[in-house]
């Protein structure tokens, strides 16, 4: 943290050329876009794209709001103001850091997080399906669900969701990392949810003994481990735990199957995203009739299993 904060407040030779010769917003988007196509950065920490990857840096580096540019194209930037975005630009590129750990800041589905390497970036489909206008309809009544818990939480922002969605429930979430729970502790102390979400240091249910669930909801590691050989150089930059899965990519998954169904009250189930391990998943597991939950950006990467459909 201390290194990226310096190098902010004293931007490299390079930065301040090229801040000298930008002006507007627009001129920083253009040359975002320019350098990071040229650079042939990989894109997966909350952008998918150079430009889109140039509007979160121009728009969180002025701490503008993120869901709209266009007011500001032609907005002048102060001297301070254009050294900084020149900054992270090139850090950008030079480092290979994602755009979020250089700006200590990810979003998902519009609500913002504060996130550091102590912590896996926040992504996950699970966020998508909860957070759909319908709702997910496996729970038909939010307002039901009295008790919650997300393991493997990391920066605890679907925790934070579960807490936002299910009013009446209360939320437990866990991880193994003391680092991303003092990420975690964070974004809930920033959304003012001490009362109602409650941290634990533990491998998966082990802190939780005794307590049963509504709902479980987890996003472990799922990279198996050829895919942790061939990761792009951003992804260096995360907790590899909060990344590898052993050889198979399912090493957390077999043991969220196995003792899953203990935790859950009756009714209740599990929300568990693996990625493109489905196809092993339903292959180690035959009897078991995963519901495979689409969505806008995913098929086949999240499912859903009752407490009755666990293994006993």
């Amino acid at each position: 943290m201390k290194n990226k904060i310096s190098a902010l407040q004293t931007p490299s030779p390079k930065a301040k050329s090229v801040a000298a010769e930008l002006f507007t917003v627009r001129d920083f988007v253009r040359y975002g876009v320019s350098r990071f196509s040229d650079s042939q950065l990989f894109y997966g920490h909350g952008t998918d794209n150079a430009y889109d990857e140039a509007v979160f840096i121009v728009l969180e580096g002025l701490h503008l709001p993120i869901d709209a540019i266009e007011p500001w194209w032609d907005a002048r930037l102060t001297v301070e103001e254009r050294e900084k975005l020149a900054a992270v630009i090139e850090m950008r590129v030079e480092t290979r850091k994602p755009a979020s750990y250089l700006l200590n800041k990810a979003y998902i589905q519009g609500m913002p997080f504060y996130i550091d390497e102590r912590a896996l970036i926040p992504r996950s489909f699970i966020a998508e399906i909860l957070a759909k206008e319908d709702g997910f309809s496996q729970i038909p009544d939010y307002d039901a669900v009295e008790s919650a818990v997300d393991i493997c939480t990391g920066s605890g922002c679907l925790a934070i969701m579960a807490a936002h969605l299910f009013p009446n429930a209360a939320v437990d979430a866990v991880d193994l990392s003391g680092d991303a729970l003092e990420v975690a502790k964070k974004n809930v102390a920033d959304y003012g949810l001490e009362d109602k979400l409650t941290l634990y240091k533990g491998d998966l249910f082990t802190p939780l003994a005794g307590k049963t669930y509504d709902f479980i909801i987890t996003n472990p590691p799922y990279v198996d481990a050829e895919g942790m050989e061939h990761l792009p150089p951003e992804y260096e930059h995360e907790p590899a735990l909060a990344l590898a899965a052993g050889d198979d990519g399912l090493a957390i998954v077999h043991r969220l199957l196995k003792e899953a169904r203990k935790y859950l009250n009756d009714g209740g189930g599990i929300l568990c995203e693996v990625g493109r391990c489905g196809p092993a998943l339903e292959a180690a597991y035959p009897d078991i009739p995963f519901l495979w939950i689409d969505t806008e950006h995913s098929s086949g990467e999240v499912f859903w299993l009752r407490k009755d459909q666990l293994p006993a």
